[in-house]
């Protein structure tokens, strides 16, 4: 652990939801908040599915959506559910048939709207489906296809209408006495998904799944999340995450992972501190930091680390992480350890030094905890 001590005004009470399982892994009550993305390889490729699954994971993610439209991508879900190394979410829409295949197949959940599958007796087989193989439901109101009769009595999606559409569905699976199941109230639009999230949050002890659905590009969608889940993370609200980037799924990860660290949710991974940069910067701080999140891509540890151009805050930034460095000046730098000056390095082989005094970190860390659960059993 980071040798920081926990400091009351950055705790954040999580909202206390019931807890559900999705494969392994565990959501809501005090379980992390888990990371997810999805897959956009087409789910038949079965071979490009895992690649991009076993990429993500790699990355740490927690679960994965993959979609399941046709006979065909459910065919594919058994292999899928059986060699992926996470949990597996089947995106269903409309056809009831899908989800009781993919719920056959090994999925650990299945995204649906109990209300768009058609009949009573259709969500029954479904739900019958998901009782029978341990697999959890996530309902999912999406602001951009809410029902004509929520539309025709709101006007236009908003908060009331989203949250009216997720508590009707919840009704259905609550009636037939199935309750592992998690919500989301996704929108493009920040506002409504904020306030439609923060109404729901009250009305119900469901886990809730966050996100700002269709967000944009890797720049634009970061933000827009960021904002969004950001103000909802930190009011306690959400029990798992997926940032929607038209982006490599892997991107998905990192921004979740960067999100859940800078509220000090999540640990995965080094947080790098590190300065914009300006004319008194003792070294390329933009290329080093750049380097260093490449080479540290690997490490799982929670490492906090600190890059700084100069000395003007440099050593007190370095105080409040794990390892630092400090410029000063053209040929060398201070290192910090533990919040502690220790030690000179030149500018040219600070990027090694750092790589190296990191891995030992995190090896010595990783010991640590093993041993930990060793004494634990």
């Amino acid at each position: 652990m980071s040798h920081n001590p926990i400091r009351p005004w950055r705790n954040i009470e999580r909202r206390k939801s019931r807890q559900i399982r999705v494969g392994n892994v565990l959501v809501g009550g005090d379980a992390p908040i888990a990371v997810q993305t999805m897959t956009n390889t087409p789910t038949e490729d079965v071979a490009a599915t895992l690649a991009q699954i076993e990429r993500a994971a790699e990355a740490g993610v927690d679960i994965v959506r993959v979609s399941c439209p046709t006979e065909d991508s459910t065919a594919a879900m058994p292999e899928i559910c059986r060699a992926s190394p996470v949990p597996i979410v089947a995106d269903i829409h409309f056809h009831y048939k899908r989800g009781i295949e993919a719920a056959d197949a090994g999925a650990a959940c299945l995204r649906i709207n109990p209300g768009n599958i058609g009949s009573e007796a259709r969500v029954r087989e479904v739900v019958a489906a998901a009782r029978a193989n341990g697999c959890s439901i996530r309902i999912g109101v999406n602001g951009g296809s809410l029902e004509r009769h929520l539309l025709e009595k709101y006007g236009e999606p908003c908060p009331d209408a989203m949250v009216e559409s997720a508590l009707d569905h919840a009704c259905i699976l609550d009636d037939l006495g199935f309750h592992d199941y998690k919500i989301s109230v996704k929108a493009s639009d920040m506002f409504l998904t904020v306030a439609a999230y923060q109404q729901l949050a009250e009305a119900t002890d469901a886990p809730l799944h966050l996100g700002i659905t269709e967000a944009g590009g890797l720049r634009t969608g970061t933000v827009k999340s960021s904002i969004g889940m950001g103000a909802l993370l930190w009011a306690g609200i959400g029990d798992t995450i997926r940032v929607s980037l038209s982006a490599d799924p892997v991107e998905e990860v990192k921004v979740g992972f960067e999100m859940l660290k800078s509220l000090g949710l999540r640990t995965r991974g080094v947080n790098i501190v590190a300065c914009p940069s300006c004319a008194r910067q003792g070294f390329d701080v933009i290329k080093t930091v750049e380097v260093l999140e490449q080479r540290l891509a690997h490490i799982s540890e929670p490492i906090s680390l600190s890059i700084i151009g100069c000395v003007v805050n440099g050593p007190g930034e370095a105080a409040l992480t794990d390892l630092g460095f400090t410029g000063g000046g053209k040929e060398s730098g201070k290192m910090f350890v533990s919040g502690r000056a220790d030690h000179n390095v030149s500018n040219a082989e600070m990027v090694d030094h750092i790589v190296g005094l990191v891995e030992q970190k995190a090896e010595a860390l990783r010991r640590e905890r093993e041993a930990a659960e060793v004494a634990a059993e």
